[in-house]
């Protein structure tokens, strides 16, 4: 029976693989992703390249060939199921009747997980939102105040993330994490006011903490 196995990448750096994703990637007919994800392997069968502008049309296609018969590989940076490609796959999958089950999850360290680690934050109390392709980003509003750290994934960038929370009445004063380039040889991790982050740029790969 094909496989169509949906591979959390890490983020970023070949470290983080994990042997599981190194073996089932190695291992599949075909392997879609970024050229940044599939440049994580070496030794590759048939690969598939896609970027912002065709990547539904290259999702459409991994189910395709799934339903082909061919055992399929499509990378995810991060975990899939958090603001990864497991969502949009599943909506593919259900639209051309590839059964749940021919689908296989292979998860992996998200971005989130890493900033928590090197922040040395118990995750498991924090409020963790993502803004990835959403414009309304007033929820965040919402929650900051709860008592609880604030781990997010911004929908543009921090800059814009800080103006808008600034904008919005929230102290400037607030200690803010910045995690950046995670994993990556020039990554930083800092620590400071929610002002002097809306007066600096950013890379666009970057985890805000927003601290209690």
């Amino acid at each position: 029976m094909m496989t169509l196995y949906i591979v959390g990448i890490g983020p970023g750096s070949k470290e983080y693989l994990t042997q599981i994703a190194i073996e089932v990637v190695k291992n599949s007919e075909v392997v879609i992703g970024s050229q940044r994800a599939i440049d994580l392997f070496s030794n590759l069968n048939e690969t598939i390249v896609f970027n912002v502008k065709d990547l539904q049309e290259k999702l459409e296609l991994s189910v395709d060939l799934a339903i082909g018969g061919k055992d399929i590989c499509v990378l995810s940076t991060g975990d899939p199921g958090f603001s990864g490609i497991l969502k949009p796959i599943l909506k593919i999958a259900k639209e051309k009747n590839l059964n749940k089950d021919n689908i296989e999850v292979i998860p992996g360290i998200s971005s989130l997980q890493l900033a928590a680690a090197k922040n040395r934050i118990s995750w498991d109390n924090t409020n963790i939102m993502t803004f990835h392709g959403r414009e309304n980003i007033k929820d965040i509003l919402k929650i900051i105040d709860n008592g609880s750290t604030t781990i997010s994934l911004p929908s543009k960038s921090v800059k814009d993330m800080a103006k808008f929370l600034l904008d919005n009445g929230v102290d400037p004063k607030r200690e803010i994490g910045i995690c950046e380039r995670l994993s990556y040889d020039d990554e930083r991790i800092l620590k400071t006011t929610l002002k002097d982050v809306a007066n600096n740029e950013f890379s666009y790969m970057c985890v805000m903490i927003i601290f209690k």
